[in-house]
């Protein structure tokens, strides 16, 4: 068996990104489809916010030393570290709901860990995300607090608490070195404070648990979405390239 890789602080920061990506992508799905038109204005407005964020941060990997995008990013969805609450679009008001009150949130409170912590490059670059933040955080709990289906939310409570990795993961060892300001449990206690309510009772099994797509579930995002990530279906739907005479 191979040696497992140490993850480091550009790892986490990936994984923060491509979730912040994908979560803007889904709240735009629902840009026309929510219940309200002011519902729908917040998740268009809410959509372009995440994907501006998720630039800023794939932006900070360089400065963090080591990039760890490989090629398998062009053609594996698998190889994005998106968690499984994104892999299709959602088909309920619930989902959403359930994805802008608590993993929002949970994003949020590891943008303000990368804040507080030692390393300059997120202290400056990210201050200004959790400003913007404030309103998703709002919207999410109006909406939470008008009562959604327990399904989704408990699902996702489940994939925060599983992103926030286990006592002895890398967050716990970058927050004992001060590069952030929190580890797993200081994450959840955070969340729990800022949406005024517990997790419930959750049982996860770390064994089954991948460190770097920081989820326990196997699969990948469907192929359209990633196929518009990739940017191949303006691919195939451009005009030939006239070759030159």
């Amino acid at each position: 068996m191979e040696p497992r890789r140490e993850l480091s602080l550009s790892d986490l920061v990936l994984s923060i990104a491509d979730n912040k990506q994908m979560l803007g992508l889904r709240y735009a799905e629902w840009a026309t489809r929510a219940p309200s038109l002011e519902a729908d204005i917040a998740a268009a407005a809410m959509g372009l916010d995440d994907l501006g964020h998720s630039r800023v941060l794939y932006g900070c990997l360089e400065p963090l030393g080591a990039d760890p995008r490989g090629p398998e990013r062009e053609t594996d969805p698998a190889s994005l570290r998106a968690l499984p609450y994104f892999d299709e679009p959602w088909s309920e008001w619930a989902q959403f709901v359930a994805a802008n009150a608590i993993l929002d949130t949970a994003f949020t409170v590891m943008v303000e860990s990368c804040v507080s912590g030692s390393v300059e490059v997120l202290q400056h670059r990210l201050r200004k995300m959790l400003m913007e933040e404030r309103y998703h955080f709002l919207h999410g709990r109006s909406w939470l607090r008008s009562g959604i289906d327990a399904v989704p939310l408990n699902r996702a409570w489940q994939e925060a608490v599983e992103w926030f990795g286990p006592a002895d993961g890398e967050v716990a060892s970058l927050h004992r070195d001060g590069r952030l300001s929190m580890g797993p449990a200081e994450l959840l206690v955070r969340l729990e404070e800022q949406l005024e309510m517990k997790a419930p009772k959750l049982s996860i099994d770390w064994k089954q648990w991948d460190a770097i797509r920081r989820r326990s579930a196997p699969g990948a995002i469907d192929q359209s979405t990633f196929a518009m990530l990739r940017g191949l279906e303006e691919k195939k739907y451009a005009p030939s390239a006239v070759p030159k005479a």
